[in-house]
């Protein structure tokens, strides 16, 4: 169901204008995060739509799977809410809309989980991302997937005495692996 996916220097490059980008947010206020969020959303084609439908197909496989299933099923009793949460989540993650204010690390690091749920976590996002958008948006989402992913389980594990190196976000995308993975290149 995983597809290693391969990286090219258009990635990093995504990496280095997006903080740059936070840059501009924090100093440019409500009119800049407008006008990046606009720009993001012109180059990738990501939209809300895109967003909430990811979110929902991913969190349909990930109530599904034995190993990470269980964990979700033991903590979310409203899940249209927890749904809500996870667009916001996405919305600012990917487009930069500064949607979503909680603290996910908080919210993780009591959790009993570790590498392989984060493993698995990783490969249904993944598996999903390239299923139902474009190449682009589907390398702009893995990425910062995979960034969340090593933050999160960094927080985890450090919270746990443990030493965490990242593996996930230092993984290569290309995009030529994710068309002809078959992803669907119009939305």
């Amino acid at each position: 169901m995983s597809k290693e996916v391969q990286t090219n220097s258009a990635a990093p490059q995504a990496a280095r204008d997006d903080t740059i980008s936070v840059r501009s947010v924090q100093e440019g206020g409500p009119e800049r995060r407008s006008s990046i969020t606009a720009e993001i959303m012109e180059r990738t084609g990501i939209d809300e739509t895109m967003i909430e439908r990811l979110v929902r197909t991913f969190y349909d496989r990930v109530r599904q799977d034995t190993l990470i299933g269980p964990i979700f099923a033991a903590r979310i009793t409203d899940w249209e809410h927890h749904i809500a949460k996870l667009c916001a989540f996405w919305s600012s993650v990917a487009l930069m809309s500064g949607r979503y204010h909680g603290q996910p690390m908080q919210r993780h690091v009591g959790l009993p989980i570790g590498g392989a749920h984060f493993d698995r976590w990783l490969d249904l996002f993944e598996a999903t991302a390239v299923e139902l958008c474009p190449p682009v948006a589907a390398a702009h989402f893995i990425e910062r997937a995979r960034r969340i992913a090593d933050s999160l389980e960094m927080g985890v594990a450090t919270q746990r005495g443990q030493f965490y190196r990242p593996r996930h976000s230092n993984r290569e995308l290309d995009l030529r692996s994710l068309e002809a993975s078959g992803a669907e290149t119009s939305r």
